[in-house]
């Protein structure tokens, strides 16, 4: 019986990652409700990178899991289904003011790259 409970949780464990993993957009790939959004485009020069891990603010599916699987092995299940890779990334606008942007490192950056930071209700992203 034990096993079965586990084999239940890697197999919700896996759904979650799977998920996770088609929700998330890149750099040229939209939600279907940011199509025909109208953004803000300033230019301007990467200054400097750090690395950052992005934590979701949601925990629903991994709170289930974790009592399954029980005490730290749910812990650790949840940390890796809530955190991802990020960049703060510092831009020097062409106007000489100072941007930085978090977002999910799913783009190359380097210092002194050309880029265009995408502003739209609240929230801007870095590209080139």
């Amino acid at each position: 019986m034990k096993h079965d409970a586990i084999k239940v949780a890697l197999v919700v464990v896996g759904v979650a990652l799977a998920s996770g993993c088609a929700t998330h957009s890149t750099p040229s790939t939209f939600n279907r409700s940011e199509v025909g959004a109208a953004r803000t485009v300033e230019m301007g020069t990467v200054r400097g990178l750090r690395d950052v891990t992005i934590q979701n603010d949601q925990r629903g599916v991994a709170t289930g899991t974790g009592a399954v699987l029980g005490g730290i092995a749910g812990s650790a299940a949840e940390n890796r289904l809530t955190q991802r890779r990020g960049l703060e990334i510092t831009v020097r606008l062409e106007d000489g003011d100072m941007r930085a942007i978090t977002q999910e490192a799913d783009e190359v950056f380097r210092p002194g790259d050309r880029v265009r930071l995408l502003s739209s209700g609240g929230t801007t992203r870095v590209t080139h």
